[in-house]
Parts: C-alpha cells; structure tokens; sequence
C-alpha cells in the first residue's frame, strides 16, 4: 500500500520502493485492475513499449515541474483506495479522510488545518477550477492512479486556494494496457452503483473511460437519529475521460473531460411547528415537505506537455461550468421559514496555465509560470415572502413575489517564479515570490513571497520548515446590498445589512515538521503550524437554501500538530493519523446580514472557535492480505466534535464520535471466466449514533447525523 507521508521535496527520506512510487509513477507494476488481463492483453503492451517508455519519461518531467520543498505531504495511491472497506466506491472526500489533518463534516465537506474548503484540484497538474458548494462529488475515486494531498507552507507555484492541494494522477491507457472493468456495489438504504470503465492504446493514442450511476435513500445526512432518513433518495451520474496523444518522444497532448449530474431530496425533520400561517392553513406536518437541489458540472482540460531543450513545460487552458439549483416546497417554507426560495447559481470559468521548469546548472532549478481565469458567474432568486412589520411580524398571510436576480464577472491573474537551490548533500532551499490580482466587485492584489527549507539530517531523517504569504480571493458567489434591500418590510428582511462585499484573505503561515524511516516499511511524521490571519474567511449555510455564503472576520489565527504514522510490510499494512487543532475569528466585517445582532456585537469584542474548528481528529486502519486473494480491513474514523452554540457563539462543542468501519475481500478464479473481485463492507459496524450538526453554531442551518449502520457488497470483473 503506498500511503506515503512526505515532509519534503526530496524523495532521498523514503525507501526505494516509496522513490519510485512519488517521482517515476509510470515505473510502477500495474495497477491491480489489469491483472487480469489476457496474454493477448499483455502481447498488444510489449508491441507498444516505445510508447509507454515516452509516456514514462513524459511523467518524470512533468513531475518536475511540481516543487515538494517545505511542504507537507500525503500520498494515496490506487491500491490504498481499494482496501477501503468500499473500495474504488468510497466518494473522494472519504478517500481524503485518510489523511492527517483533514476533518469531516456535513454535505461532504472536509476542513484541512482548520480552514473551511478552500481546496485546490489539480488533474495531471492541471488547476480544475473549483464548483460551486453542494452536496455532490464532482471526481470519483475510480480515475485516479494516485492522489498527494499538499499542505502548510506552499511553494509560490501553488495560490489562491491553499488550504490543501489535492493533486490527482489519473490512471492512464499507457500504464493500463487494452481492457476494461465493469461491476456493481449494492447494498443498505436502497444502495446502488454501477460501474463500468475501459482503457486502451493504439500507437501513439491512448485513452481511459470511466463512469457510474448511484441511488440511495440516505444522500445527504440524517436531521435524526432515527435509521432511515425521510425524504433523501438521491440520483447521482458521474463520467470522466482522458485522451492522449504522443506527437513525439518529448511532447504529448491531453484533453481530460467530466461530468457530474446530481439530484437530491433534502431529508426532512418530523414534529416541527411552523412559524407563519398561509391562507387559510394553519398546521403543516414537516415530515411531508418537498425541497429538493439540483447540482450539474461539466469541466474540459486540453493540455500540452513536453520539453523544449532543458525547459520541462506544461501549458493548458479549460472550461468548467458548474450549476446549483434548490427548489423548495412553496407551502411548508413559508410556513415553517417565512420564506420560500427557488435559488439557481451558475459559474462558468476559463483558464489559461502555464508551468516552466529550467535547470540552472547542478545546484539550482528555476520554475516559473502563470494562471488566468475568467469566469461568469449568475445568481438566481425567485422568492416568496409574507409582509411584515418593523418588528418581522407577519401582517399578512398572503405571500408576495420577490426576484432577485444578478449576473458577475470575475477576473484573477497569477505569476510566480521560484529557485529550487540544493546546497551541497544536506541542504535545500526553495525561495519564491508569487503575484495575484482579482477582480470581482471590487479589486484586490498582493505580492507574496516563500521560503522553504529541507535539512537531510541522516539517510532516514529529513527535517523541513516554511514560511508562506497567503492571498485568498473569496467565491465568486456574492449577494449585493440592493439584493438585500428588496427584502425589507418582508418575513425576510435582515437587522443588519452591513457591508454586503467579501474580501480577500491575507495570511502568514508558518509550518516546520520532521520525517522520520525507523525501517523500510515503518514511516513516523511530526508537523506542526501556525497561521495568523487577516480578514479571515468562512462560509454557512443561512437561510433554507442549502448552498453556502462567503463572510469575514477582522482577524484569525489558526495553529495545531500532526502526527502520521504508515507501514507496509509483506501482508500488513497500517496507517494512523492524530491532529489536534484550533481555529479562532473575531469580529464580522462582511455580510454582517446573516447574523443576530446579538452574536456581532459579541463576536466584534471576543475572539470565538469557528465552527468547523475540531480540537482532535484521528483516522487509521489496518489490512492484512491472504495469500492473494483474500484481505480483511479495518478503518475509523474519530473527532472530539465540531463546534455548536453555548454560552456564547461557537462555545461549544457537539460529543465525540467513532466510528469503524470494516471489510473483507476475495477473488474468485472461474476457468471460464476469469477473475472475479467481491468486496463486503460493513460501514459503522458498531452502529453509534453521532451528530455531527446540531443547527446551532455561526453559520449551521440544520442538524446532521452521521451514517447508521449499513452492509454493502461490490463485485467487480475486468476484461
């Protein structure tokens, strides 16, 4: 299993094995998927070994273009993915969870290091322009051939979204040979998903296909306890694609593609009393309110890749139009909320990126590069609301109609240039200053400059401290004071318009960790951060709709330490996680209209935990194979509680949760048929209840269980 902890740029602090894992991925054995390949199969991979040596050397030099130095780093490969008790099943955020650090939430959300969001995709080093906030995963776990999940103190390559880097590595036609898998997973809450892929290469072509159909009574997080949610069936699609061509030995072109088309009922919360009367109905039973969301995305990536001279490059540009739809029950809203929504949001984004990578004799690497983007973005509001007084009483029970719609265009352009300086054996450094401009309603820029520095102690002990300037320009989805302004007189009209504008974050972060091989299987890592924040960002969910609004605090600070431990040894493998954490905002300055009177003028004079501020999280899990065609597994997660009202905004936290989750594998050998992979899953094997939500907290609309307990089978069959 390479489930790899990397505190530094320099693979020399890994065994072998784990080098050629990070920095030649194509020098891997192939993947499990394509074991069962025909000889045949394997005849069509020797015949094109020129390619797949092109396709090798193409690999190394784009990872060249990709700095580790200073950073934290944490790699998951395929095969790690596939001894999760769902295997290739396990959405992307729970692949994630693998990793220190990296707290769960509701909807599907993760937090790194005690920021909310703010992540940044990359596929085969390509910027994926980040979507919308929903409920859906827009990537599935079956494309990716490994993922390094970067954080801390980040080389000035990496901008904007910096909380963590997901940089994915797709699986290739190249690397795959001709073939293609098919299969299913089914199970508890009216689980089904299947699946089918295919991958192939002819000359200098190649290609990988995959996609997947999912439907479930349990797709958004139970407001109960109670075992089977009400109202949350869920039909979910999702494809992505990769196209290469090799125009020669050193340049290749790719066009990547996806899609994702979401639907979701919003589960219900029975024996609520309503708020507001209509009409002439008084009484409405909320177990039988109809909101549903939509969510669509669709992104395209064409990218050229290859080596001019001594200068590595890749330069590509993209699309990714992504849309949010909540439509709401018309009747119990109004009821239950004095408001009935229909909220569509859209954003439609260009790119442009170019990467660089010169050699500047034997001690120096200069990398360099841009990133444009252009995006439209529309927000849609077609609302129903009842009159009210000064007070926000209702003075009729006849609604009225509200639209409130708006179109925006923002622009950001990046440049960075940085020194990669190897300093005899022992000492690296990598310094760096990184431009960012944004545009949206207003325009915002800085200059920031790194520093990263890596200390090879011993031949198994690798030290590294960082320091980075941050500029964090916030969503594109915004809401203006006029917008907030019609709303007046109405069941939904705010105390506190205050400034409607979001502002960019600015921040210094500080990271220093060490890595340590105590054996060639056994991997210990320590980090430890701190980041002082200025105008701090965080997002909530006000309102009915489920879709999320960007705000500041004045200021922040966010600290905590990291340990990581991983083995892989024969048929063991193991890994575990401990963080601890505390994340802190004062005082709102921006669209202050979403919060009580009463928690800003607290929060204006006293620093308080956000609310996705967890003081301890852990994840781990062990597996051990059988020969080799039997593994069992088992994986938790655990987290001392996300934050919820107390005394005071956030001054508390929810109880602590556990949750385990195991597995057992096994591949049957049919003379006729060939192999045939089962995987048996038993998520929350224990069946606690936990809550990860309880509706109160700055920003938390509703309350949100965990999963119960549920039993799954996946059967798949390559070809």
């Amino acid at each position: 299993m390479k489930r790899t902890l990397l505190a530094v740029s320099l693979a020399m602090a890994l065994p072998l094995a784990a080098v050629q894992a990070q920095t030649v991925p194509t020098a891997a054995p192939p993947p499990a998927s394509s074991e069962g390949a025909s000889p045949d199969q394997h005849a069509d991979k020797v015949k094109q070994l020129g390619a797949v040596d092109v396709t090798a050397a193409l690999d190394q030099s784009r990872n060249a273009l990709s700095p580790d130095t200073g950073s934290s780093q944490y790699v998951i490969d395929a095969k790690a993915i596939a001894q999760l008790p769902l295997g290739d099943s396990t959405p992307l955020n729970k692949v994630l969870l693998q990793a220190p650090g990296v707290v769960q939430d509701s909807y599907g959300g993760v937090h790194v290091r005690g920021d909310h969001a703010n992540l940044q995709y990359r596929v085969n080093g390509v910027i994926l322009p980040e979507s919308i906030s929903g409920f859906g995963q827009t990537l599935d776990a079956r494309t990716i051939k490994s993922i390094k999940l970067l954080d801390g103190a980040l080389p000035a390559q990496y901008g904007l979204r910096t909380a963590a880097v997901v940089d994915i590595t797709t699986k290739s036609g190249h690397d795959l040979g001709n073939g293609g898998s098919v299969g299913v997973t089914a199970g508890s809450f009216g689980t089904l998903n299947p699946n089918a892929s295919v991958w192939g290469n002819s000359g200098n072509w190649s290609g990988f296909f995959t996609a997947n159909y999912m439907e479930n009574d349990a797709g958004i997080e139970n407001p109960t306890d109670s075992r089977k949610p009400i109202h949350d069936h869920t039909n979910q699609v999702k494809a992505f694609g990769d196209i290469t061509y090799l125009i020669d030995n050193q340049t290749r072109l790719s066009f990547l593609f996806g899609l994702s088309n979401n639907r979701f009922d919003i589960p219900n919360n029975p024996n609520q009393t309503p708020q507001f009367g209509y009409l002439d109905i008084t009484d409405f039973d909320s177990a039988k309110l109809n909101e549903r969301q939509r969510e669509n995305t669709r992104f395209g990536l064409l990218a050229l890749q290859g080596k001019l001279g001594s200068t590595d490059y890749q330069v590509s540009v993209g699309q990714r139009y992504t849309s949010v739809n909540f439509i709401p029950d018309l009747v119990g809203d109004l009821m239950f909320n004095g408001v009935a929504s229909n909220v569509s949001r859209d954003n439609r984004a260009s790119t442009l990126q170019a990467d660089f990578s010169t050699p500047m004799g034997d001690a120096h690497t200069l990398r360099y590069g841009l990133y444009g983007s252009f995006e439209r973005a529309g927000s849609g509001n077609d609302a129903w609301v009842f009159p009210a007084d000064a007070d926000g009483n209702q003075t009729s029970t006849t609604p009225v109609n509200i639209v409130d719609n708006n179109r925006l265009t923002a622009k950001t352009w990046s440049a960075y240039v940085q020194d990669e300086w190897s300093i005899g054996e022992k000492w690296t450094v990598n310094y760096g200053l990184r431009g960012d401009w944004y545009s949206l309603a207003r325009t915002e820029s800085q200059l920031s400059p790194r520093v990263g520095l890596i200390y090879q102690a011993t031949d198994n002990t690798t030290i590294h401290a960082g320091y980075s300037r941050y500029f964090t320009p916030p969503a594109t989805e915004m809401i203006t004071t006029s917008n907030i302004a019609k709303f007046d007189g109405t069941t939904n009209a705010v105390s506190n318009p205050g400034n409607a504008t979001p502002l960019a974050e600015r921040s210094d972060y500080f990271d220093a960790g060490i890595s340590q091989n105590v054996t060639p299987s056994l991997t210990l890592g320590l980090d430890t951060y701190y980041r002082k924040v200025h105008r701090l960002q965080d997002e909530g969910q006000f309102g009915a709709a489920l879709v999320y609004s960007t705000f500041n605090y004045q200021r922040g600070h966010v600290g905590g330490v990291e340990f990581s431990a991983n083995y892989d040894e024969g048929p063991w493998s193991a890994y575990f996680n401990l963080s601890y954490n505390r994340a802190m905002g004062k005082n709102v300055i921006t669209s202050q209209y979403n919060f009580s009177v009463e928690d800003l003028a607290y929060i204006a004079d006293h620093y308080i935990h956000l609310d996705h501020d967890q003081k301890y999280t852990s994840s781990g899990g062990v597996s051990y194979a059988f020969a080799d065609s039997t593994r069992i597994g088992a994986n938790y997660v655990f987290g001392t509680g996300l934050r919820r009202d107390g005394e005071v905004p956030n001054g508390d936290h929810l109880p602590a949760y556990f949750q385990l989750d195991l597995s057992v594998s096994h591949d049957f050998n049919f003379d006729s048929t060939g192999k045939l992979h089962t995987q048996l899953a038993l998520i929350n094997a224990l069946d606690r209840t936990y809550e990860l939500r309880d509706g109160t907290g700055i920003g938390v609309g509703a309350p949100q269980f965990g999963p119960r307990r549920g039993l799954y089978l996946s059967l798949q069959k390559d070809f």
